[in-house]
This record gives C-alpha cells, sequence and structure tokens, in this order.
C-alpha cells in the first residue's frame, strides 16, 4: 500500500469513472485501474463494483476511503508545512466562498489579492457552507469564506467583518416610500427565500421568526440570489440581501427598491475559516487584512 494508490482509490471515489478518476490523478486509465485492483488484492476485500457502464463503491471501499482521504490530507500537510517553513506568502491557496458572497466579493478583492500578495495563486469556487467545511476536513481546499458559525474542533477561524441586511422590495410596493422598512410589516406570503442548504435562507427565517414572530416558510425556490433578486424586480414579492450586493448595478436598473431593515437586527457574520493544522495561517492573516480593507462601507470590518 503506498499514497500513490490511496489517491487513485479517493479519485475513483469521487468521479465514479475510471476514465475521469484517471485524467485528475494524470496517468493512463489502464495503470490506475491495476493499482486499484492490487489495492484490493492486497487489502484482501473488493472496494468497488464494476460493471461496463458504472462503479459503484463497495459498503467496506466507503470505509477505506474516508480513512484514505485523512491519510491523504496528512500527507498533503506534510508538504505544506515544508513549504510554508520557506514562505508562507507564496504558493497555491485553494480558496472556496458561499454563493450569496462570492459573486459580490470577488470583484474588488482580486485586484487586491494580486497586489497584496503577489507570490499565491488563487483556485477560487463557490459552494454550500456543509460542502466546503467538509472539503476543508478533506483537504480539498484549504480555506473558505462563510457566513456561520463552526462547530467541527478541527476548524478555526478569523472573523473578517459584521455585514447587515437590506429590504428589497419592487419600487412600485407600498412600503417603498418609505426611508427604513420594519420586518413585522411584511406579510410573511410576500417573503421569497432560497431553498434548503442555503445560510442565507436559514438566516432570513431566523430573524424573522425570532425577532418578529413572521413565519416566512412559503415561496422557497431552487436557484440563485440573483434570480431571487430579478423576482423582486418583477413584483414576484419581497427579499433580504446581504449588503455586498448592493454593489450590484441591478440596484439602479431592474426596478428595485432597496432600503434598511429598521431594527438592525438582521445581519450576518463572515469569517474566514480553515483546518486548525493549516500551516500557512500568516497568510490567512494577510488575506483577511486585505478582505477588510477592501469592503465598502455598507459592512463593518473587524480588522483594520
Amino acid at each position: 500500500m503506498n499514497i500513490r494508490d490511496l489517491r487513485y482509490t479517493a479519485a475513483l471515489a469521487e468521479h465514479r469513472h475510471f476514465g475521469r478518476a484517471a485524467q485528475a490523478c494524470f496517468v493512463g486509465q489502464p495503470t490506475l485501474s491495476a493499482q486499484i485492483r492490487k489495492l484490493e488484492q492486497e487489502l484482501g476485500v473488493t472496494l468497488f463494483e464494476r460493471t461496463r457502464r458504472s462503479v459503484r463503491i463497495t459498503p467496506v471501499g466507503e470505509e477505506v476511503v474516508a480513512l484514505a482521504r485523512t491519510l491523504l490530507a496528512t500527507a498533503d500537510l506534510i508538504v505544506e508545512t515544508a513549504k510554508a517553513s520557506l514562505d508562507p506568502l507564496s504558493g497555491p491557496l485553494r480558496l472556496g466562498m458561499i454563493p450569496t458572497i462570492g459573486p459580490y466579493l470577488t470583484p474588488t478583492l482580486l485586484p487586491s489579492l494580486r497586489y497584496g500578495l503577489p507570490n499565491v495563486i488563487f483556485d477560487l469556487s463557490e459552494d454550500t457552507t456543509e460542502t466546503l467545511e467538509r472539503q476543508l476536513l478533506d483537504g480539498q481546499i484549504d480555506a473558505a469564506i462563510i457566513a456561520t458559525e463552526i462547530a467541527d474542533p478541527h476548524l478555526s477561524e478569523i472573523m473578517l467583518f459584521e455585514e447587515p441586511f437590506w429590504i428589497a422590495l419592487p419600487s412600485n410596493h407600498v412600503l417603498a416610500d418609505r426611508d427604513e422598512v420594519a420586518l413585522q410589516d411584511i406579510a410573511a406570503e410576500e417573503l421569497l427565500l432560497l431553498e434548503d442548504g442555503h445560510c442565507l435562507r436559514d438566516q432570513v427565517i431566523s430573524f424573522c421568526t425570532e425577532a418578529f414572530g413572521l413565519d416566512p416558510r412559503v415561496n422557497t425556490y431552487h436557484t440563485s440570489l440573483m434570480t431571487i433578486i430579478a423576482l423582486v424586480g418583477s413584483g414576484a414579492g419581497v427579499t433580504l440581501v446581504p449588503a455586498l450586493s448592493l454593489g450590484g448595478s441591478w440596484v439602479t436598473d431592474s426596478g428595485i427598491a432597496m432600503r434598511k431593515e429598521t431594527s438592525r437586527q438582521a445581519h450576518r457574520a463572515v469569517r474566514v475559516v480553515f483546518r486548525s493544522s493549516f500551516p500557512r495561517r500568516p497568510l490567512l492573516e494577510k488575506l483577511a487584512d486585505i478582505v477588510c480593507a477592501g469592503v465598502p462601507d455598507t459592512v463593518s470590518p473587524v480588522r483594520r
């Protein structure tokens, strides 16, 4: 058994296709297939069920792959630790963001990162909080910018900023003539929400139910925040949007009125999270400084 064969096995478990797994590992398909069969023979178990049309991982395969990913993450950490001792502010950084932050933070962040961290190669991705945390623990990414508290003891965080939510209404809405809008003045059936799995949905529901007894359990959409905003512009309802999104062109040209939320209780704390064992914390500290220096005045940076 060796690290290489475990990488092949983890890749096949991820892609469920020999060709794609081999491509991801930069080897030929026969080589990958032969090495996985060799590992199965060495372990005395079948890790994958193979047919001409599909590859399925067996129950024992699931257990072996989970352990393999832990071992691979440790092996990668050894390499990262060695590189970090030379220069923690250089080399690749795999950074994830949630979809309600990435599109609004990235356009202003990238130019600052190129200037402030010229020797770092950023690999950016977007996904839900749950997926990003799993990718962190599996070693698939190095850090993630999210907006919820972490619970796993193997993860650490650096706080970035407090971000209020604004209320987005159709410009002809009865409440649009106010400078500020109270959540309790919005009818529950008007609220448009993202589907389950998005932390923004959970946060909006929490604001509405805990603070005002409003029960927004309808009008859920399997879509993006930008589509929800477009629905507001078409007169379909009302939603809450994070302050970072106010920099988009839709604010001025889409028939939407943006109003502050009266109580100021609707907000979220944005942070960068990472494995506690990650050896390049100075890089993440520098990243946090750059993020906080570049955010608009609609949010409140924690770092100065």
